[in-house]
């Protein structure tokens, strides 16, 4: 104790603040994922924010990969697009030892997931709008046209990109039972030590 008060207790507060911060931010990811997994394949996804921010990591990824050949700066934009959020999962746990922070991170990973999964299911019929404001059909194609041309799987691009869109709803809900588990945790320990 100091001439100002306990020092516990200001602790405590500044946990507290970071526990209502956590939660608030949660509920909110949580809202927001209801929003995302109970609209049809790439609606909300497509219209979300995180779209842009997700299409510059995606747009990197093909510079990135453009040494590798061909075929791989095709992929290297989805590549770039999932690994993003893959090595802050692993920074939040390497780094700063949050768990809590890498839920989110896993559960950015699963949007991107739901993100790509119109442009894997669009590959035949090349409706979607590119960033150029053009049509697959329009221009030479799109990226997964080309990927699923070239390992021959193209007959496959709705199958592909619903398992796509299934697998990010699955990362998400499972990136949010880890968060919520890590908070309860946490709960549980400050109340055992409060």
């Amino acid at each position: 104790m100091d001439r100002f008060g306990p020092i516990q207790p200001r602790r405590s507060a500044g946990a507290r603040t970071a526990r209502i911060g956590r939660g608030i931010l949660y509920l909110g990811v949580l809202f927001w994922t209801w929003r995302l997994v109970t609209q049809p394949i790439g609606d909300a996804a497509m219209s979300s924010f995180l779209h842009g921010v997700n299409l510059v990591f995606h747009e990197a990824g093909h510079v990135l990969f453009l040494p590798f050949g061909q075929f791989l700066q095709a992929l290297g934009g989805s590549l770039m697009q999932v690994l993003v959020p893959v090595i802050c999962l692993i920074a939040f746990l390497r780094e700063n030892t949050d768990r809590f922070g890498a839920s989110l991170a896993l559960w950015w990973a699963g949007e991107n997931l739901l993100d790509l999964a119109p442009y894997i299911a669009d590959a035949r019929a090349l409706e979607l709008v590119l960033l150029g404001g053009f049509t697959g059909a329009e221009v030479e194609g799109h990226d997964w046209e080309a990927i699923l041309s070239a390992l021959g799987w193209l007959e496959y691009d709705r199958v592909l990109g619903l398992t796509t869109h299934g697998l990010g709803v699955v990362t998400m809900i499972g990136a949010l039972v880890w968060g919520g588990a890590v908070m309860a945790t946490q709960l549980r320990g400050l109340a055992t030590s409060g």
